[in-house]
């Protein structure tokens, strides 16, 4: 289903700057739209009703935060049972340290990124993710060594 007919111009503008910058002011916002300050909240509250962003969230530079590791984990179930995969998705979802997953095809099942304070955290979530439910999980995981480029959203125009 293609959302293209109902998002013109500016509102892939509001999306692509709250992408950049999700505290700007309504005022800003408009002034950089070219839209007056009532019709771009206007806008902005039905894209927020309509479901085309779901938060506005901070990136956290966790560097200055909290000594920590993150991992990227890739899963593969020996059985690919449907109650397998809603078994395996609901424990992730039960897991805090687990901040993203993604099922994919391919090599492998799931695409995990897990961030936790130090390597023995780690291992005692990868254990958890071997041992429970009744299927049997192989695991690759990757620790970051360094990010090199940061999600900064989506170029919108070059989907359209």
């Amino acid at each position: 289903m293609s959302e293209e007919k109902t998002l013109d111009k500016y509102d892939r503008k509001i999306l692509a700057k709250l992408q950049e910058d999700a505290r700007i002011t309504n005022q800003k916002l408009a002034e950089e739209i070219n839209l007056s300050p009532s019709a771009c909240l206007q806008r902005l509250r039905r894209l927020e009703q309509e479901g085309y962003f779901n938060s506005y969230n901070a990136k956290l530079n966790l560097d200055r935060i909290a000594r920590h590791i993150s991992c990227i984990a890739t899963i593969t179930l020996k059985n690919h049972a449907q109650e397998d995969f809603d078994a395996f998705e609901k424990m992730v979802e039960e897991i805090p340290e687990i901040v993203e997953c993604y099922t994919v095809s391919g090599e492998f099942d799931f695409f995990l990124k897990v961030v936790c304070p130090d390597m023995a955290h780690y291992l005692k979530i990868n254990d958890q993710l071997v041992r429970s439910g009744n299927y049997t999980v192989t695991i690759q995981t990757h620790v970051i060594m360094k990010e090199n480029k940061a999600f900064r959203g989506v170029n919108l125009e070059s989907l359209f």
